[in-house]
């Protein structure tokens, strides 16, 4: 899908010197505005400042172009301050969906986040996590002992979940990776593909013994006793890519990789 052609733009930049003296080189080029008045937001840093602005920007309907200046950058578009406008006017445009996640910890409080990339259980101790996962109800594993687990996007399927030797999912695949962490029983289980329509319901077992946290993308809780994800087909949000460098090609590269 091709983005509207954009007329105003917002810049927001990660605060390094890298994305600090690109705002400014930008902002001496193109006619900015503040972002409610943008059609476009520009994020300039790294894959955790496009996270921060698909965030902040969610359900909102303004897309959001990435331009590397961090690190990986993933997520993001090569920066070239020439030519943005006709750059954004030909990128292609992905609307993604949020995982939302409902925790509970040891003293009965409840809370709710989302995730665009993962959200991820982990243990906090020197022992293993003592986890029982279930399926839209049903019960699939009565026990995973393992240092945690991750439920991924196809959007974080190229980052914590890869590091865990899960799936890379292609963009627009209806699915979910369950991906356990260092899996000690049972130890040959490497995990699973799910709709995107499934609710993955996580117990943790001897949760005084054995805490484990849960985070969802940059929010963390501690000592979790059960973590509920699922998701959030009712919020969304615009991601813009480059047409020749666009976010399929970049998934089959990551899986050609070696």
């Amino acid at each position: 899908m091709r983005a509207n052609k954009i007329q105003s733009i917002a810049l927001v930049s990660s605060g390094t010197p890298e994305a600090e003296a690109a705002r400014i080189e930008l902002e001496k080029r193109y006619a900015c505005t503040n972002a409610e008045n943008a059609d476009a937001i520009i994020a300039l840093g790294g894959d955790g400042m496009m996270l921060q602005c698909l965030h902040t920007y969610m359900n909102t309907g303004k897309p959001v172009y990435g331009m590397n200046r961090g690190s990986v950058g993933f997520m993001m578009n090569e920066f070239r301050p020439d030519g943005l406008l006709q750059r954004l006017a030909a990128a292609e445009l992905r609307t993604i969906h949020p995982l939302n996640m409902e925790a509970t910890d040891t003293s009965g409080n409840s809370f709710t986040a989302r995730a665009l990339n993962e959200v991820s259980l982990l243990r906090q101790t020197h022992q293993a996590a003592k986890l029982r996962i279930q399926v839209d109800g049903r019960e699939r594993l009565e026990e995973l002992i393992c240092d945690g687990t991750i439920v991924a996007t196809p959007v974080g399927s190229t980052a914590y979940n890869l590091s865990a030797h899960g799936p890379i999912l292609p963009m627009d695949a209806p699915l979910l990776a369950l991906t356990p962490i260092s899996a000690f029983r049972p130890r040959r289980w490497r995990g699973a593909l799910l709709p995107n329509r499934s609710t993955v319901h996580i117990t943790v077992r001897e949760a005084d013994k054995r805490p484990v946290s849960a985070t969802a993308d940059h929010q963390e809780f501690r000592h979790v006793t059960q973590v509920s994800i699922f998701e959030d087909a009712t919020s969304s949000c615009l991601l813009m890519f480059d047409s020749d460098h666009n976010w399929d090609e970049r998934i089959l590269t990551e899986m050609f990789r070696y």
